[in-house]
């Protein structure tokens, strides 16, 4: 029997490997706890580097000056490379050249969630052009391919894109998210439970049941 519809809240970044594989996890674990199919997804918007310039940063100088070597950063991207092969997902290290900035990706997510659209599609789209693609998805132009080919209208993204709309909004979810103590992503809020990190689809199952329970 389905259980009851659900607004679930995932709170995450572009840039955030483990975001995507979260995602991946929690759409199966919804799918075997029995969740109404009407159940939707509300992505919050978390910039992991809110300072980083508006044309982002060479990838390999960025990782390097963040974790001490570039060696260090590829042995970090081996370990969520194995992660996400395990779930389905290709990562493409090799191609990702940049890290960037990634408000307007939130933004583009925000005008579709405020139009009452499902999201999820732009939402894998985006993380699938830049960790399997290598694509810049800081790049307006390039924002504006990954939202045509997820269905929506180019030039109508282009105007949106190129103008301030919903800049504030997606800032001021983001400072609220903060405010209420998130300090990290993937974090998934059902109901009253909430999953911290990118959680086996077997342990998602186990506190979404847990949850519905309760």
């Amino acid at each position: 029997m389905s259980l009851q519809s659900t607004t679930l809240y995932v709170t995450y970044d572009f840039i955030c490997p483990w975001c995507w594989i979260g995602e991946e996890n929690l759409e199966r674990a919804l799918a075997a706890s029995g969740f109404s199919t009407d159940s939707r997804i509300t992505f919050l918007p978390y910039q992991l580097n809110p300072d980083m310039p508006v044309q982002g940063m060479d990838r390999k100088a960025y990782r390097t000056g963040k974790f001490g070597s570039w060696a260090r950063s590829q042995a970090m991207d081996a370990q969520v490379t194995h992660a996400a092969r395990a779930v389905g997902l290709t990562f493409d290290y090799e191609r990702v050249l940049k890290t960037p900035n990634t408000l307007a990706g939130h933004r583009l997510v925000w005008r579709e969630q405020q139009a009452g659209r499902d999201a999820s599609v732009l939402v894998k789209a985006v993380f699938k052009a830049y960790f399997g693609e290598g694509r810049d998805i800081g790049d307006l132009d390039v924002l504006a391919d990954i939202a045509a080919e997820s269905g929506l209208d180019r030039g109508v993204i282009v105007a949106f894109l190129n103008s301030d709309e919903g800049t504030a909004e997606v800032l001021q979810l983001e400072a609220a998210t903060r405010a209420a103590g998130v300090r990290s992503v993937p974090s998934i809020q059902v109901g009253e439970a909430v999953i911290s990190g990118a959680q086996p689809t077997e342990v998602m199952i186990q506190i979404l049941r847990r949850d519905q329970a309760a």
